[in-house]
């Protein structure tokens, strides 16, 4: 089952299961700059950098697609400043794909004095407090001259626990934006996604879910999500979506989901794309992944321990480093634990969807879940950190 639209190209090479015990699904996506196997988890680089790595990093930890954030580069340095210089893919120097998100999310939870209306938002910028303004036209124009391979519709994404009547407003207002988004999106080498909104109505949910489907994007964004929400909760709204998508040929993205314990779940519930900051903040705090949960560089245990992070970890951290050499550089503050935490947890991250990849492209999906979901661990519960970056201004 192959779509072909525009610059992109999805195929499903393993569909879900016809037993329906899993809808968890393999498939490659064409892009302009390569391909990108999915399932697959996109590291988020707001400022056209992953927090402390460069390229080589990101391709060591086995990266094949990167997010940056269009809020951020409209801002600082400014679109038409990436746009003489090349475009992002020059100006970060990272040849292989790139998506760039609406600048919805950040107007809504960074900007202060937002004002939202029907033709777009207007804010005040965190960095220097001057007056902006974004509309779904002038986000399809950063986005275009940005030059990414994947653009996003501009949205109101709203938290999931947001009273109806702000989610139903929200909604309905992505909707109209979607359309303006795709009839101002000229860029004839960049796809363009769709964001479905509903928050936790059901009913909001599959009305939003109809609604862009019926739209000729590229691709279709769950949003909305990876927020204040229960696990229990995010799964019904998935459920809703990936029901009324089932017959859609074109790559689902669950945006702002970045725990492996939450990513196995959604891959189950047949989500194909991911990003997250989470992997790079909580490196950042000390923590570190490792099968069945994470350390933490903070506990004095660690200063004697002359083991690697982790045994079977191909990356520069676990190679060449000891637990009590990390642990000695983030109590001193030295920048290099930084690279090597956020090394290792974007390594982490991008082999555990290699193995689920291989699980589904070997027929053991469910079979492997015994294994799968230890290795997971549980480390959703840092994500409060993660949302309280970015309430602060750190969004990465």
């Amino acid at each position: 089952m192959t779509v072909a639209a525009r610059p992109s190209s999805f195929e499903v090479l393993v569909p879900p299961s016809a037993d329906g015990r899993t809808r968890a699904r393999l498939g490659r996506l064409t892009l302009a700059h390569g391909e990108v196997d999915t399932p697959q988890f996109m590291p988020v680089g707001t400022n056209a950098t992953v927090k402390s790595l460069d390229p080589s990093d990101l391709e060591s930890a086995g990266a094949s697609i990167v997010l940056a954030n269009t809020y951020h580069l409209f801002l600082r340095p400014g679109h038409e400043r990436i746009e003489r210089l090349g475009g992002l893919h020059r100006f970060m120097a990272w040849d292989r794909p790139i998506l760039t998100d609406s600048g919805g999310f950040q107007v809504v939870s960074l900007a202060d004095a937002r004002e939202i209306d029907d033709d777009g938002a207007t804010f005040r910028s965190h960095i220097d407090g001057s007056t902006q303004r974004l509309t779904p036209e002038s986000s399809m124009a950063v986005q275009e001259a940005l030059g990414a391979d994947v653009a996003v519709a501009f949205d109101h994404p709203v938290y999931p626990s947001s009273p109806r009547p702000v989610v139903e407003d929200a909604t309905e207002r992505t909707h109209r934006w979607a359309e303006r988004s795709l009839r101002a999106h000229a860029r004839a080498d960049q796809a363009l996604f769709g964001v479905i909104q509903g928050g936790l109505e059901q009913d909001l949910r599959e009305r939003s879910t109809r609604f862009i489907a019926g739209l000729p994007f590229d691709g279709i964004n769950i949003g909305g999500l990876a927020g204040d929400e229960t696990p229990a909760q995010r799964r019904e709204a998935i459920d809703v979506t990936v029901g009324l998508l089932a017959d859609d040929p074109r790559p689902r993205y669950l945006m702002g989901l970045g725990s492996p314990a939450d990513l196995l779940d959604a891959v189950a519930q047949g989500v194909d794309l991911f990003d997250s900051v989470l992997p790079s903040r909580v490196a950042r705090t000390g923590q570190v992944w490792i099968p069945g949960g994470k350390l933490d560089l903070r506990h004095g245990a660690l200063l004697d321990d002359p083991e690697p992070l982790q045994d079977d970890c191909p990356c520069l951290a676990c190679r060449r480093f000891s637990r009590a050499y990390l642990a000695h550089l983030f109590r001193a503050r030295e920048l290099l634990v930084y690279r090597l935490a956020t090394l290792h947890n974007l390594t982490f991250t991008l082999d555990f969807m290699a193995r689920i990849r291989a699980a589904i492209r070997g027929g053991t999906f469910v079979a492997s879940m015994p294994e799968l979901r230890p290795r997971a661990g549980r480390n959703a519960s840092v994500e409060d950190a993660t949302i309280a970056g970015e309430a602060a201004g750190d969004p990465q």
